[in-house]
């Protein structure tokens, strides 16, 4: 299937899902409502067969007031991968968690709560991963600041 078919077979599954552009693979955004029956569709449609979860990350748009959620599916069957986008308000980022659509998902929440501040409903085990419990902020936010941090050079 090319990258053609692929967006096409996708945006047939729902219309809640859009094409995103300039994208080096096969990218759609979804809306954060309803994503874990989105994220099953994919994993279980028979042409798509997204059945990997290999990344799950986030990325903060302080200026939109924005945080994007960014999955990275795998078809281990056809070989052929999608990258989905779910956008969360930054002042409550909250989305549901995929951890009962890809196992793996449990980590990787685990990580984008520690460093992002997303929380994640439904999540087994949601508590920090890399950083101290009692740790204050999150530090792939743009806006972190500490005390230990060296200067910006471009502020």
């Amino acid at each position: 299937m090319n990258r053609t078919e692929l967006l096409s077979t996708v945006l047939s599954l729902s219309t809640e899902f859009s094409p995103r552009e300039k994208t080096d693979r096969p990218a759609v955004l979804a809306p954060v409502q309803g994503l874990t029956d989105l994220m099953l569709k994919l994993r279980d449609h028979s042409e798509l067969s997204f059945d990997m979860l290999t990344v799950a990350t986030a990325i903060d748009w302080i200026k939109e007031g924005k945080i994007e959620l960014v999955y990275i599916l795998i078809s281990s069957t056809f070989k052929h991968s999608l990258q989905v986008g779910a956008l969360l308000d930054r002042e409550k980022p909250v989305a549901p968690s995929l951890s009962s659509v890809w196992a793996i998902a449990e980590w990787q929440e685990r990580e984008i709560f520690d460093l992002f501040g997303v929380r994640y409903l439904n999540h087994p085990d949601l508590r920090r991963l890399l950083l101290e419990d009692d740790w204050n902020g999150h530090p792939l936010r743009k806006d972190y600041v500490d005390d230990f941090m060296l200067e910006r050079p471009w502020r």
